[in-house]
């Protein structure tokens, strides 16, 4: 596991907010540990992600999952995210501890009722199909990574909180 991106992830909690007018959201709720998971979505022409939040009370783990989460489905269109994997999560920390392998399920869970509630307003009428609209070009700028955490000379990892 890649101990200094999840330190850098759970400093940083990018994407840790409440969204102000999302055009969806969702919400799992994990009955082995009592965690909360919400995500918000902001989608656009093209049904692309134009912005993506969370909010979660778990721990270290649940928070550094949802922010990686929140760098995979940001600038994917709604069927791009929906695909977005257990493994494609796995990956961007090298693994997980065995006993925190069900982390990316249960953030995953939760954009999926995010997702779902977006397609279920469109066929409400309550949002606008932004799937038939013409996407802009996207771009292809890197996702801005949390700063490094300084190295420690005594081979110990320090991990702070906020």
């Amino acid at each position: 596991m890649d101990f200094a991106k999840f330190q850098r992830l759970v400093e940083a909690r990018p994407g840790f907010h409440t969204m102000d007018d999302p055009t969806a959201s969702g919400e799992y709720f994990s009955d082995s540990c009592g965690d909360m998971y919400n995500f918000f979505l902001r989608v656009g022409p093209g049904a692309i992600i134009e912005d993506i939040s969370y909010f979660t009370t778990g721990c270290g783990f649940g928070t550094a999952t949802c922010s990686l989460v929140v760098e995979l489905a940001k600038g994917k269109t709604i069927d791009e995210a929906s695909a977005i994997t257990n493994a494609d999560i796995e990956a961007q920390l090298a693994g997980y501890p065995e006993k925190k392998k069900d982390y990316p399920e249960r953030a995953l869970e939760a954009l999926k009722v995010a997702i779902d509630d977006y397609r279920a307003k469109v066929g409400k009428g309550e949002v606008p199909d932004f799937g038939a609209m013409t996407a802009p070009e996207r771009r292809s700028e890197p996702v801005a990574q949390p700063p490094a955490a300084p190295a420690q000379d005594d081979g110990k990892l320090l991990i702070r909180l906020h």
